[in-house]
Order: structure tokens, then sequence, then C-alpha cells
């Protein structure tokens, strides 16, 4: 592997950022990615080539030469204010149309293996109490965005197929660490400020990942030979209510989360009022997934412990005010 050299794409985002630092540092790889201005930062031996946007044509044959590895984290991401007037047409075009525009020249060009950044969505957007999601499941997307990813996952098993190229597709559930954006970041903000929220009483059970042990699994997915042209999973293995995993946040911060013990039904009910379906299944709902396949192909289980990660988190956020 220490001669490997692999082409990370949305190497400007969060997973893609720290996915390029860790593989340049730590594991010691050749390491490219493709950007769309040159604002982002990469370590001085990343080879960062310019590119206008992903599209179902763009020319791919310059990044691709030489490399043995593509780790595809760019995407399309969920939006929760969607202004597009056919969203799943708008995701189609870069998730899937794109996608596998970039697999089919990775694999004319002689790549080893693509490994693809889906998600849970593709699975499904809750699970009942007591129950997991499995990387085997039938997948059940709802939304645009986890259409857009199975579609893509499909396209990319049926490249697999027919060419020597080998695919592993990886859907993380909700990723959190040091530069966390969106939900979890206002989480943090609302915590570090002592804010009283109503979640003090929710007994629902969640996965997350921490970003250090997503990047775990796909550094053992570059080169584990089972890992081929699989499906995983992946989380902390460590599930938590929301309520547990608001404490477990305020203590990584220093400050003892102030919840109000509020009914579940009565919250889902105010929720639903203001019309926010989605954000009360995120809040009340159960999300769990079943990572016993990682550990029976791959040997692996998460390296990370969740209240480490948090504190890690905690620590970025709190150093750089964000």
């Amino acid at each position: 592997m220490s001669s490997a050299s692999v082409l990370v794409t949305g190497g400007s985002g969060f997973l893609g950022g720290a996915l390029i630092q860790h593989l340049v540092s730590v594991a010691g790889l050749t390491v490219s990615t493709v950007v769309r201005n040159t604002n982002t930062e990469f370590p001085p031996l990343v080879s960062v080539r310019l590119m206008s946007g992903l599209s179902a044509d763009s020319d791919w044959c310059s990044a691709l030469h030489g490399v043995n590895f593509v780790v595809h984290a760019a995407a399309r991401v969920h939006v929760m204010k969607e202004g597009a007037v056919d969203p799943l047409a708008e995701f189609r075009l870069i998730n899937v149309a794109s996608t596998l525009n970039l697999a089919r020249q990775a694999a004319a060009a002689g790549v080893k293996r693509f490994i693809f950044i889906s998600s849970i969505k593709v699975n499904g957007e809750f699970t009942q109490p007591g129950k997991m999601f499995t990387a085997d499941d039938a997948p059940a997307p709802i939304d645009p965005y986890g259409i857009s990813k199975y579609e893509a996952e499909q396209g990319l098993l049926k490249i697999a197929r027919e060419t020597s190229m080998e695919v592993v597709i990886i859907r993380p559930v909700l990723i959190y660490g040091a530069g966390v954006k969106a939900n979890f970041l206002s989480m943090l903000r609302w915590l570090n400020k002592g804010i009283p929220l109503p979640f003090g009483a929710i007994n629902n059970r969640r996965s997350l990942v921490a970003l250090d042990n997503l990047i775990d699994l796909i550094v053992v997915c570059l080169k584990h030979p089972g890992a081929a042209n699989q499906v995983f999973l992946v989380s902390d293995g460590e599930d938590v209510s929301t309520t547990m995993l608001l404490r477990k946040i305020g203590f990584a911060l220093g400050k003892p989360a102030r919840l109000l013990p509020v009914p579940s039904g009565i919250l889902n009910g105010a929720i639903m009022l203001i019309g926010k379906a989605a954000l009360a299944q995120r809040l009340l709902g159960c999300l769990q997934v079943d990572i016993n396949k990682n550990a029976r192909l791959l040997n692996w289980t998460p390296p990370v412990k969740m209240d480490d990660a948090l504190r890690t988190t905690a620590q970025f956020f709190l150093d750089n005010k964000a």
C-alpha cells in the first residue's frame, strides 16, 4: 500500500478533507484530489487539480492517471430547504450520472477499487424500536437524496460485474467529529450557551459514527480482500437516545446539559404542528444499524469510543468558536 495512489473526490468537504489528511500523514499514501476552487488548503504532498464541477460528461482522464484507488465522497448532499423545481432530477444528475461517469472512466483507466460513500438513507429513514438496519436488507429509500444514492450503488455494482474494477459501498449514519456542521453544530452551540432544551425524556435509540471511525473503515476497505463488491453500514457501535447524546455532548463541553423532561408525545405534536415531520423523526425516532458484517468480513470494529470522539469534537468547537 505504501506506493498506492488514491484519488479522493469531495476533498474540500468535512469527510474528504479529514480523509486526505489521514491518508497522507498516517497511511503514507500518494493522494490526489479535485476541487472547484483553490480556497481549501491541503497537505503539501497532495496533488490538487481544478475541475469546474461534477457532471455526466466530466473528463477525469488526467486525474485518474496512475491511480489505484478512488474514494468518491463528493455528492449533492441532502438539503433542508430544497430550492430545485425537480429535486430528484438534480440529485440524479450529480449523485448518479456523474458518479457512474467517473466510475466508468476509472475502470477504463485500470483503477483497482472504487469506494463509494453512500448513505444510510438507502436503507430508509427510521427503524422500529429494537430493530436494526443491516447491510443486506432490501433498500427502501424515501427522499430524493436516498433514491439517488441507491441508484448510484446499483450502477456501480453493474460496472463491477462488467469490468475488473472492484466496488465497495459504505453507508454512514450521521457523521460527527472535529469541524462538524449542520444540526450537530447547532447542538454544540445550544449546549455551550446553557440554553434549556425540552429533550430530557426521549427514549429512542440512534446510531452515529465518529469521523475517525469512518475514516478507519475506509482505509481498511482500500486493501482488504473481503471488502470487494460489498455493502457496509458503519457506526460507533454505541447507540444512544437523543437525551443521552445531549448529556454526553454537554459533559464533553464542560457544560452540563439543561434538559427539560417534556414527554415525547407532546414534543412530537408540537413539532408536527409547525410542519417539521423530518425533524421530529430525527429527534424522537429510532435509527439503528447492525455493523456485525464489518467484523465478520473485515475483522473491523470501531477503534474510537463515542465519548472520546465527542471530546475531540467539543474541543475543536471550543478552540475555534465554530
